[in-house]
């Protein structure tokens, strides 16, 4: 008979709806294409045959957000881009869940400093369930942070997540707010000094 032998009586199983239902969602999650730079190219890899994403029944990747309830957010988010990612996640279907993948994705990455045009964290434009950082993460990285939203799923207690507090979108301001060695003229002029005495060839 194999794993269920000598478990079931009569051949019934016994368990609760909200059980069975969240077994069938955790284990047929249908992502959603949104590779937005570098770390795009590590998620291609997750469903490749080398990792094989459609264990975790995930492989289904949709180019719909109609379709999809798995938003895997891979690579920068601008903040032109952002009010299109929360417009993709706000057409996805209940329950939904978000994944964050890489430094970018997570808090800004190398961006955070002087990156004016660069959202610092993707959880100010949708909420994030789970966050995988790396620069970039790998493939098992990716898997793992799957395997969490699948546990997540297996805990619901609700058919849906429940309401979610609205997420500010970030928006141009035009200005610029600059670092604070950069925000001081003289400071300004004494760190570019700095930085081009540094920036000269070392002599043999």
């Amino acid at each position: 008979m194999g794993l269920l032998e000598g478990r079931l009586e009569d051949g019934f199983m016994v368990t609760s709806l909200e059980h069975a239902i969240n077994w069938a969602r955790e284990s047929s999650l249908w992502p959603m294409t949104f590779g937005l730079a570098c770390c795009a190219i590590e998620m291609m890899a997750t469903g490749a045959p080398r990792y094989d994403i459609d264990r975790f029944g995930a492989g289904a990747f949709r180019a719909t957000p109609r379709q999809a309830d798995l938003m895997i957010v891979a690579g920068t988010v601008n903040l032109k881009m952002a009010d299109r990612v929360r417009r993709l996640y706000n057409q996805m279907p209940d329950p939904k869940f978000v994944i964050a993948m890489g430094a970018c994705t997570c808090g800004g990455g190398p961006y955070y400093k002087y990156g004016y045009n660069v959202a610092k964290g993707v959880d100010l434009v949708v909420p994030v369930d789970v966050y995988v950082p790396g620069c970039p993460p790998r493939p098992e990285a990716l898997l793992e942070g799957l395997m969490r939203v699948q546990d997540k799923i297996h805990k619901m207690r609700d058919l849906t997540k429940g309401d979610l507090a609205s997420i500010p979108i970030p928006t141009r301001t035009g200005r610029v707010e600059l670092p604070a060695e950069l925000a001081d003229p003289a400071k300004a002029v004494a760190f570019l000094a700095e930085t081009k005495e540094r920036a000269k060839p070392v002599k043999a």
